[in-house]
This record gives structure tokens, C-alpha cells and sequence, in this order.
């Protein structure tokens, strides 16, 4: 049994034809339409059609509110003229390609595949954290992901980080933690205008090259991580905490995140709680296909 699997992201849309062992039969990425919500079900249709008579239905991780078991999307996620609230992205998905489709938020996917055959598998509590263009999550309690009554636990991105200046957009994690606000904080750093050409790339070249600023730059940036790590670890007791996103990749990114951690845990006189494991994601980039792969066939059994 195959399935063709789509991963959206703010830039990028991945897709996989994947079958039941997670086999990987063609791959491949379109930029993701932001012009009309028409088109970027067109294009995943057009990726889809090829495959049809090989594949038994569609998987579909992406940002936002999701609703898996009705297949809308109530909220969040960008580009926004995609995600209106209420949009029943799997069944237009579904009616448009003539094949069964869920859909789940990305997040939450790659908690799943973490817990059930990754780095998270056996936690009883444990966060998974996408750093992408947003920042992404999931929540596991009591060995069970968390989507909560109006599907929003474990989106980071709209968690405020400073009470002091509330209403202050730019103090929230999508703001502070994500992989966009890494760049734009090296553009600001280094003097460049906010358009100048950068990816994570670039960045981390500078930052294994010894570069100051960009050293300057990633240690904040993990300061900023490590201090919402902390604060969901006295929340929910956290066991391990794991990294995930296309910059996870950067062997520099897990020690700088992990020496801001061992300075916060060590200075904390507050709350005595123990620090949480921090892992890479086992499956990378790759997780939120894994999960949407595997929740589809926990939803559509052969």
C-alpha cells in the first residue's frame, strides 16, 4: 500500500510517494503557491495525479489549527490568503484528486513519528520543536500527542515571551525562535537590508568559520529557545525535547542550544526541576512526512 505524502511549509512544498515501511519511492519540492488557495490545491493535485493509479490515497502535514478527523484548517499558518479560518482543506484535497486524504498539523506529525519509532519513543512526557519559518510543535503527555479542544497545543510560534509589552507582535516565539528570525537577526547584526540573499546555509558557514557576529547572533537566538524549553519543562516535567526543522541539520545548532540550556538549568534558583534530554530529531527534515504517513494508515488501515 502506497501513499503519496505532502509536507507544506512556508517556502517549500516536499512530497514523497511512501509506502507502509516507509519506503521512498520519488521525492521532490514545489515552491508553495501563497496567491489563492485554488492554487495550492491545484499544485498538489497536479504532483498527485501521475501517481494516482499507484497510490491509495493522500497524507498532508502542514501549519496551523488542524481539525484531522473533519479535515479543516480553524486557524494559524501562513501564507494566510491559504489558511482561512474553517478552510476544509481534505475534503476540496479530496474532492479535487478523487482519493481519500488526511491531513494533520506538521507539528504534531513529527511528534508522531518521533514518539512511535524515533528519538521520543518510550517518553511519557516530551516536546518535539520545529524551528522552520515559524516554530512548530508538538506536545506528548502521558505517552499521547496533546491536540487539545481547539487543536492549538503545541504551536509555539504564538506564545508570547514578554508580558511587559502584551500586545507587541514581535514578542513571540515565531518572532524569536524561529529560523526566520535567526536570519533577520544576522541581516540586522552584519548591517545588511532585511531582503539580502540568506539561508541557514550561509549562516552557519559564518558561524563554523569563527565569525563573531554570527556567534553573537546564534547564542542569543538559543538563549531565546532555551528560556521557552525551560518554561514548558516546569510545566509538563519534560523527559526529552526534540530538534527538529531543515537548520537541525547544522551539527553547530544542538551544542550552542545545549550550552545556553546548561547555563539556564545551573543558574535557575527558582524551581527546581530537572533538565530535559535534548535530542536531534531522528528523522529530520523528514518527520512530518513520517508522521502524516503514519497517521494515515492508522486512520486507513489496509
Amino acid at each position: 500500500m502506497k501513499v503519496m505524502v505532502f509536507d507544506v511549509g512556508g517556502t517549500e512544498i516536499k512530497y514523497s510517494v511512501m509506502d507502509d515501511t516507509m519506503n521512498y519511492y520519488e521525492s521532490g519540492s514545489v515552491p508553495t503557491p501563497g496567491d489563492s488557495q485554488e492554487h495550492f490545491l491545484e499544485t498538489m493535485a497536479e504532483i498527485y495525479r501521475p501517481h494516482r493509479d499507484e497510490v491509495d490515497g493522500i497524507a498532508l502535514s502542514l501549519p496551523g489549527f488542524i481539525d484531522a478527523e473533519h479535515g479543516v484548517v480553524k486557524g494559524g499558518g501562513a501564507p494566510s490568503i491559504i489558511y482561512n479560518i474553517g478552510t476544509p482543506v481534505g475534503p476540496r484535497l479530496a474532492e479535487k484528486c478523487g482519493c481519500k486524504v488526511w491531513i494533520e498539523n506538521d507539528g504534531k506529525a513529527a511528534a508522531i513519528a518521533e514518539l512511535q519509532r524515533g528519538v521520543l519513543k518510550g517518553c511519557s512526557n516530551a516536546a518535539v520543536f520545529i524551528i522552520g519559518t515559524g516554530v512548530g510543535g508538538g506536545l506528548i503527555v502521558n505517552g499521547q500527542l496533546v491536540r487539545g479542544r481547539d487543536f492549538t497545543a503545541g504551536e509555539y510560534s504564538f506564545m508570547n515571551t514578554n508580558a511587559d509589552e502584551w500586545n507587541n507582535g514581535r514578542k513571540t516565539m515565531a518572532c524569536q525562535c524561529s529560523t526566520t528570525a535567526l536570519l533577520d537577526a544576522y541581516r540586522e547584526r552584519k548591517g545588511l537590508p532585511a531582503d539580502a540573499p540568506m539561508n541557514g546555509r550561509i549562516f552557519f558557514d559564518a558561524a563554523n568559520a569563527g565569525e563573531p557576529e554570527a556567534l553573537e547572533v546564534l547564542e542569543k537566538f538559543c538563549f531565546a529557545v532555551d528560556v521557552q524549553i525551560y518554561n514548558l519543562s516546569v510545566l509538563l516535567d519534560l523527559e526529552k525535547v526534540a530538534i527538529g526543522g531543515g537548520i537541525s541539520a547544522a551539527e553547530a545548532l544542538l551544542p550552542a542550544i545545549q550550552a545556553e540550556l546548561d547555563w539556564l538549568f545551573e543558574r535557575c534558583t527558582v524551581m527546581p526541576t530537572v533538565k530535559p534530554e535534548l535530542v536531534r530529531c531522528r528523522y529530520g527534515n523528514d518527520a512530518n512526512l513520517l508522521g502524516a504517513l503514519k497517521l494515515f494508515f492508522e486512520q486507513n488501515p489496509a
